[in-house]
């Protein structure tokens, strides 16, 4: 029996991984691209107290990103986001925040696979020879036209992407299911052109 899919990608394993700067890294993740976050103890924000998973602002941690590489390792985090929060929230104890190293920085794997299905890298996977990506794209292709040709379109595009996530689950296991963004960037094309849309 295999080990279970990672969960989570260091930064510099994602640098690793793209061949790019820790400092592109920081600004695709600033500019909402995927998050980069870290583990942290207890802390007080207010009447808030926030522990475990959260999320980080690189511009807050900017030295740590230097291209150059001169940047320290380590930082003073003072405002973090929860998990679930589109808000964020300002550590008031410690009042001077809490320390933040580089090598604690995290990416979700989902998100990281998520960006490489975007940007059309090739990934290089041992699930079979010469693959370039874990899933089966074109068997949910096949999938999609004879679930279209059987049924129609469902009501929304949001439920034949649920379905193709569905398809993905059943014919794995539940083992390689991509995220919702992927599927639907090749759903998006098919349902625009059977509903009339515009491009």
């Amino acid at each position: 029996m295999g080990l279970p899919p990672r969960v989570y990608f260091t930064v510099h394993e994602v640098t690793a991984r793209w061949g790019c700067n820790i400092a592109d890294v920081a600004g695709w993740a600033d500019a909402g691209r995927f998050r980069i976050l870290t583990g942290i103890p207890a802390v007080r924000c207010g009447d808030d107290v926030v522990a475990g998973k959260v999320v980080l602002s690189p511009m807050d941690l900017l030295p740590l990103f230097r291209r150059c590489g001169t940047g320290p390792t380590e930082g003073m985090m003072r405002r973090i986001q929860p998990i679930g929060r589109q808000d964020w929230l300002l550590i008031t104890d410690p009042a001077c925040g809490i320390p933040v190293a580089v090598a604690d920085m995290l990416v979700l794997a989902e998100e990281v696979h998520a960006f490489e299905e975007e940007n059309e890298m090739v990934r290089r996977v041992t699930s079979g020879p010469g693959a370039a990506t874990p899933y089966d794209w074109e068997g949910m292709t096949v999938a999609l036209i004879h679930r279209i040709h059987e049924r129609g379109l469902p009501a929304t595009q949001a439920e034949l992407v649920a379905e193709m996530q569905d398809w993905f689950a059943d014919q794995t296991d539940g083992r390689k299911i991509p995220d919702s963004r992927s599927i639907r960037r090749r759903v998006t094309p098919v349902w625009k052109k059977l509903r009339g849309d515009g491009a």
